[in-house]
C-alpha cells in the first residue's frame, strides 16, 4: 500500500525478467499456486487485461500484448513506481512483469484493485491527495547530466499507444513546445492545409504568449481521465495507467477536463492545497490540444474538429 503522510518511499523493484506466466505466479505466490480463474476486465483497448484467481484465494491484474510490445510495460512499471513512491495517493503494487517465450506474449502483473463504494469525502479526498502529489519534490524523476534540467521523465514512454517523447529541458514551454505539441503536429500535418499549417506554426512560435513557466514542477500522471482512476476498497481514488513525466501540474487538470469533467469538488478541494492559476482556462485549452492532437494521430479524423477548434481560437 501507499506511504501516508506526504513521507516519500524510494522507488521499488519489481522484477521483470521472468520466462513465462506461469514462473511469474509460482515465484511470487508460492510453489503451489495455480491459476484457477479468468475474467476479461474491459475498459483499454491496448492490451488484453484479466483478473486472474489463484488457488491461493489471492487475486492478481494481469495485462498482456504481444512480445514486441513488450515496452508498453516496462515504461508503465517506471510510471506507477514513481507515482507509487511520492506516497501521497493510491497506486497498484507492481508484482513482476516478464516475456513468455511459448506464449508469445509479454506480460505485466499488478495488484488487483477490488472496487468498493466512493466514500462520502472521495472527490475532497482525491482534490487534496492530487494536490500534494503534485506539490511534492520531483527532481529525481527527471534523468539529465544538466542539473538545470527540470522537466521530462527518466525516460521516454507512451500516451496511450503513442509515442511519448520526455527529453529532459530546463524550461517547460520549451518542454511543451518540443517534446508535445511539435511531434504530434508533425505526425498529424497529413490533416492539415497550407494555412492550417501556418497557423500551427504560429501557434508553436507565440507559445510564451498563451503559457508561463510554473512556479514549481510536478510529477504528473499524465492521462489522467476519468476511465484511469478507479476506487479502491478503500473507498479512495486510486491511479492507473500513468504515462508519467514531471511538469506544469496544470496540464494534468486539463486532462480531467478533457471527456466530461471531474465533480466541482474535486476541483476546489485540489484548490486549498495547490491553487489553481486564475488564466488556467486559457491554459487548458494548450494542454488538452496535445490530447486531441494524440487522438487524432491515434484514431482518426473525429478528432479533427475539436483541434481546429482550438488553433482558430488563439491564431
Amino acid at each position: 500500500m501507499y506511504s501516508k503522510g506526504g513521507k516519500e518511499m524510494s522507488l521499488e523493484k519489481a522484477r521483470q525478467d521472468y520466462e513465462s506466466f506461469s514462473e511469474a505466479v509460482k515465484e511470487i505466490f508460492g510453489e503451489r499456486a495455480e491459476i484457477t480463474g479468468q475474467d476479461y476486465v474491459y475498459g483499454g483497448s491496448i492490451n488484453d487485461s484479466r483478473k486472474i484467481s489463484l488457488s491461493t484465494g489471492d487475486q492478481i491484474f494481469a495485462k498482456t500484448n504481444t512480445i514486441e510490445n513488450q515496452k508498453f510495460f516496462e515504461t508503465e512499471i517506471t510510471g506507477l513506481q514513481a507515482l507509487r513512491s511520492v506516497g501521497e495517493i493510491g497506486v497498484p503494487e507492481i508484482l513482476g512483469s516478464g516475456i513468455d517465450q511459448e506464449k508469445g506474449i509479454s506480460f505485466l502483473l499488478l495488484e488487483y484493485l477490488e472496487c468498493s463504494s466512493k466514500r462520502k469525502d472521495y472527490w475532497t479526498e482525491f482534490g487534496h491527495q492530487l494536490a500534494n502529489l503534485h506539490k511534492a519534490e520531483c527532481s529525481r524523476f527527471v534523468k539529465s547530466d544538466n542539473e538545470n534540467d527540470r522537466y521530462g521523465f527518466l525516460e521516454d514512454n507512451f500516451i496511450g499507444a503513442g509515442p511519448q517523447n520526455n527529453t529532459p529541458k530546463e524550461s517547460w514551454i520549451d518542454f511543451y513546445r518540443e517534446c508535445r505539441l511539435l511531434p504530434q503536429m508533425k505526425a498529424a500535418e497529413n490533416y492539415f492545409d497550407p494555412d492550417t499549417m501556418r497557423k500551427l506554426d504560429c501557434l508553436l512560435e507565440r507559445l510564451e504568449s498563451y503559457l508561463e513557466e510554473p512556479d514549481f514542477p510536478s510529477i504528473l500522471h499524465g492521462d489522467l481521465w476519468g476511465g484511469n482512476v478507479m476506487c479502491g476498497s478503500d473507498g479512495k481514488a486510486w491511479l492507473i495507467d500513468p504515462a508519467a513525466y514531471v511538469g506544469d501540474f496544470e496540464a494534468d487538470l486539463a486532462m480531467t477536463q478533457l471527456f466530461g469533467s471531474f465533480p466541482e469538488e474535486f476541483y476546489s478541494a485540489y484548490n486549498e492545497i495547490n491553487p489553481i492559476s486564475a488564466d488556467y482556462p486559457q491554459k487548458r485549452d494548450f494542454y488538452q490540444l496535445y490530447h486531441l492532437l494524440n487522438h487524432l494521430n491515434l484514431f482518426g479524423r473525429s478528432y479533427f474538429g475539436n483541434v481546429i477548434r482550438i488553433i482558430r481560437k488563439y491564431v
